[in-house]
């Protein structure tokens, strides 16, 4: 069953942030981690290596298997490859699908000041502007594209056998997400 809030339960100890790409998935995963002191997982750590080559998939899931095997975490990261390794030994699902403009202005943000500011990444990469503004590759086109698969298919999942065992906590707005962050400090 997906909640809204306002009536959000205290997640497990084995947690997965999904949601679009520029949503804040990594920003909540490291503030969830801090306040439950869980150990972060972060899958676009894991899968992207130097000058933006990607990992292969086997190698990340051999890293990830012994990692979601144990008995705390949070993931972030909405990767198909290994949902298999990720949700079946999850008990807490949260999802942000916040509104599309919300999202869109905050990746615009996000990826300026990652490119003006030369922010490194995982294994020493960066954003570039003609990768990101200018590119059919862009996040922004990643985003457009995701972002209504997510929407369509991410309730179907949660209704599979397989993940009945599954608490969804479903967000649809950053203020419910604060107001809810703020609760769970206070009771921690």
């Amino acid at each position: 069953m997906t909640r809204n809030p306002p009536s959000f339960p205290k997640p497990g100890s084995r947690i997965a942030v999904i949601g679009a790409t520029g949503s804040g998935k990594t920003t909540l995963a490291q503030r969830l981690g801090d306040i439950l002191v869980l150990p972060v997982i972060e899958l676009d750590a894991l899968h992207w290596m130097p000058s933006w080559t990607e990992k292969p998939w086997p190698e990340i899931r051999a890293e990830l298997d012994p990692m979601t095997r144990q008995d705390r975490w949070i993931t972030d990261g909405n990767y198909s490859q290994v949902r298999d390794l990720i949700w079946p030994r999850a008990d807490t699902i949260i999802w942000l699908e916040y509104p599309f403009l919300f999202i869109f202005l905050r990746l615009f943000i996000r990826t300026l000041k990652r490119v003006f500011l030369k922010v490194e990444l995982w294994n020493g990469n960066r954003e570039r502007f003609r990768e990101n503004f200018l590119s059919r590759d862009s996040l922004f086109v990643w985003l457009v594209t995701s972002r209504s698969k997510h929407k369509k298919n991410y309730p179907l999942a949660f209704q599979e056998p397989q993940h009945a065992h599954l608490q969804v906590l479903r967000f649809t707005h950053p203020r419910q997400t604060e107001r809810w962050l703020k609760t769970l400090r206070q009771s921690t």
